[in-house]
């Protein structure tokens, strides 16, 4: 069952430092296999990880997006006197975001990074709650993008460390999910929070940023111990030393990532680097990162995601009284919630990526339309819920396309760093398009939406009809030049995505 050629590589004594004893490290091919699991005890040991690890982290993330939006209806603009489009600027955080998230990838400990900024952060939330002025709001709001910015390209390379190719997706709609559902909840919260108005002299929106921010810090303090010893599969203290051998080897062993298909052959050489423990930096890593022509095309399709998706995230006019608005943001979220799932789910299992971002591409596209046109209230409330499906159930099959396809682990850290930090330019777009002489219909902002849509429809399929064409040259010539046949497994996997065995995914 085992393919015990794995543990004869050289990185073999760097992946298994943790898992098996010394004196079997001195001679890596003695090294024993993982254990043989059975498909049920397989599920119950990832069952185990995914209890220590997910719902710290989506608990995480969801703190992250409970202040989006809802404090607006809360007095926020009237006390502080946005006129105009000073809303629109001060909601600018993926800005500094994206200038800082590249720093934190492969530099620091996940248990100790993750729970650090999250503090900080709720610091600031709590901070933002007790601002008096515009200038005071933006210094705010810059503090809490620099501080959230590791947190999502952090948790999602993290995870790219303890889960297989085609289970990855699912775990980061999980992650992602949490922020679906802080969409319904923060609606609902908000709409308790509302009724403190005018307690200590403060109004609902100062309510909101303060208790979410003491949540925050108290989360973050908790994580601290929940993610203590979990920096990796090779050095879990929850695990036994069996389990973590068991699962480094499912990330490593090409059976796990090896699917046959009528037109292509799916293949990860890169073996034991999404483990993230046996390679050496290099600056070579990043040169590749940065002239991939795929890294730069899936940072357009990116875009074309997350500028609806904080359409979706900070604006969602209805035109109803402030407590009804809130109130209908919790459907909206929940109906988004549950596609995102399926989404990722069926994408995992189906091991292929493209065909769901394209659907939910197709359905923000139909929302969005529908509340660009000029119809009944009743409509578009209904586009919303496809505005809201289609936005977020796309996010988690982009984040996991580009991570499948790239490799080794340095070259994937620095281009999902680029992927995600240029990418979040187009949330600081979507932040200023929905402005206040276009309401109540806001075509320009809808309009712009649609644009960021129809690109993205445009760019993933072709891409994947790229990807395609390598896949089959790649089958078509693997062998058969003898050109890799004198090359070690270890100077394959350093060439990455570029091995003539690796195969991408569509």
């Amino acid at each position: 069952m085992f393919a015990r050629e794995n543990k004869k590589e050289k990185g073999a004594e760097t992946t298994f430092f943790e898992a098996v004893p010394a004196s079997v490290l001195k001679n890596p091919n003695d090294a024993p296999p993982p254990l043989a699991l059975t498909p049920e005890q397989d599920r119950a040991l990832y069952r185990k990880i995914d209890i220590r690890l997910m719902p710290i982290l989506s608990l995480m993330y969801l703190l992250s997006f409970m202040d989006r939006g809802n404090a607006r209806l809360q007095g926020l603009e009237t006390q502080l006197g946005l006129t105009g489009n000073k809303y629109n600027v001060a909601l600018v955080s993926p800005v500094p975001s994206c200038l800082f998230e590249g720093l934190v990838l492969k530099k620091f400990r996940p248990s100790r990074w993750l729970p650090g900024i999250t503090v900080l952060w709720g610091i600031v939330m709590t901070c933002m709650g007790l601002v008096k002025n515009y200038p005071q709001l933006v210094g705010c709001r810059v503090c809490l993008g620099v501080a959230e910015a590791g947190l999502f390209p952090g948790v999602t390379y993290f995870l790219t460390l303890w889960y297989p190719r085609y289970d990855i997706q699912y775990r980061v709609g999980l992650f992602f999910g949490a922020a679906t559902i802080a969409g319904a909840f923060s609606g609902l919260l908000a709409y308790g929070i509302g009724f403190m108005s005018g307690t200590h002299g403060l109004l609902g929106w100062s309510w909101i940023f303060i208790l979410e921010g003491i949540a925050t810090v108290a989360v973050g303090i908790l994580s601290f111990f929940v993610l203590h010893g979990c920096d990796a599969p090779g050095t879990a203290s929850f695990l036994t030393p069996e389990e973590r051998a068991y699962v480094i080897w499912r990330k490593s062993d090409a059976t796990t990532r090896c699917i046959g298909a009528d037109f292509f052959f799916f293949c990860d050489v890169d073996g034991d680097s999404h483990a993230g423990e046996d390679e050496d930096f290099s600056l070579k890593y990043i040169r590749a990162a940065f002239l991939d022509w795929q890294v730069w095309v899936h940072i357009l399709i990116y875009m074309s995601v997350v500028a609806p998706l904080y359409g979706c995230a900070l604006f969602l006019p209805f035109g109803y009284s402030t407590a009804v608005s809130q109130l209908l943001t919790v459907p909206l979220y929940v109906f988004g919630t549950l596609v995102l799932l399926t989404f990722s789910l069926l994408s995992d299992r189906l091991k292929m990526r493209s065909p769901f971002i394209v659907a939910a591409q197709l359905m923000a596209l139909v929302g969005f339309s529908i509340n660009a046109a000029d119809v009944p209230s009743g409509a578009k409330y209904f586009g919303m819920f496809l505005c809201v499906a289609g936005a977020y159930a796309s996010f988690p099959g982009v984040i996991a396309w580009l991570g499948n396809n790239l490799a080794p682990q340095y070259k994937r850290a620095v281009g999902m760093a680029l992927h995600i930090g240029i990418g979040n330019f187009s949330g600081a777009i979507a932040s200023n398009i929905y402005r206040k002489q276009d309401a109540p219909r806001y075509v320009l902002g809808h309009a712009v939406e649609l644009g960021f849509l129809g690109m993205g429809l445009v760019l993933t399929p072709l891409t994947a009809w790229i990807y395609s064409r390598i896949n089959a040259h790649r089958d078509a010539v693997q062998g058969s030049d003898g050109k890799y046949d004198s090359m070690t497994a270890e100077e394959l996997k350093a060439l990455g995505d570029r091995a003539p065995n690796f195969r991408y995914s569509l």
